[in-house]
């Protein structure tokens, strides 16, 4: 489904709706010995570290067609990282750039790629934090992303979430989109939304539903929309660190598969199982 003003609507000024998408996902794994736990946090650590993210929030930046002005990463000790992007709806000339902006070298990278519009959006931002976890009395060690990407004017950043949801290993996906604010038209008749959208489902790639459990929570009257998603199927060996599933005995493997989604059940729906 395309984003965008249905009918063309013709407004006056600026597009003052703000489009923000909430994109958490978790990965769940069995590491029994404290080696296995701290062997797949140092994995984690490195394949989601501030480089590779930064990589992939600049690419969420280039599908939605904004113009990056700043960007700042930081890893974390022990674990984690965190990334955020200052962006603009359109390319801004890197005089017109604050000079406190590291971002200046990605406007001249673009700049008379597009059309050139002076606009610096403070509403307009993509930031994530990676969260991975363990702990010492639990099989189970889970690592989890927030990605947040706001938008001001014409661009939304669903057109960015099926690249997002492809970046990541992802058991549970939970997923929020709010517009806020409204828009007029020459007339001065205020529009609450300039897309059509029932649910975030819609946007998603029907390849990608069929592989998850989905369910909506939706308040219409206030557009703002949420969905869960959680794999159907589980394949013990995407779960085990460094070990063989073939290795273990029968009784093992039901055993940590039933672990596994339990743990995923409760991240799921939000509550302890006893």
């Amino acid at each position: 489904m395309g984003i965008g003003l249905k009918d063309k609507i013709q407004l006056y000024g600026f597009n003052n709706l703000t489009k923000t998408l909430s994109f958490n996902i978790y990965d769940i794994c069995f590491a029994k010995t404290d080696r296995e736990k701290q062997d797949y946090i140092a994995y984690i650590d490195e394949q989601y570290n501030s480089e590779r993210l930064t990589k992939i929030l600049c690419g969420v930046t280039d599908i939605i067609g904004a113009c990056i002005l700043n960007i700042s990463k930081q890893d974390y000790d022990p674990q984690g990282a965190s990334v955020a992007i200052l962006i603009s709806e359109e390319t801004v000339p890197p005089l017109q750039i604050d000079s406190s902006c590291n971002g200046g070298q990605w406007a001249r990278r673009i700049d008379g790629e597009r059309e050139t519009v002076i606009a610096h959006l403070d509403k307009s931002h993509v930031t994530v934090h990676t969260y991975p976890e363990f702990h010492p009395n639990n099989d189970i060690s889970s690592f989890r992303v927030d990605i947040d990407v706001s938008t001001c004017g014409k661009i939304s950043p669903l057109t960015a979430l099926n690249y997002l949801i492809g970046q990541f290993d992802s058991d549970i996906i939970a997923l929020d989109y709010r517009i806020r604010g409204f828009t007029r038209d020459v007339d001065g008749k205020k529009y609450y939304k300039d897309h059509e959208i029932n649910s975030i489902q819609n946007f998603i790639d029907e390849e990608t539903l069929r592989r998850y459990d989905a369910i909506d929570v939706n308040v219409y009257q206030s557009n703002i929309f949420h969905t869960k998603m959680m794999l159907k199927e589980i394949h013990l060996a995407d779960y085990l660190f460094n070990v063989d599933p073939r290795e273990l005995p029968p009784a093992e493997r039901l055993s940590i598969t039933d672990r596994i989604t339990k743990e995923m059940l409760e991240i799921y729906y939000g509550m302890n199982m006893y």
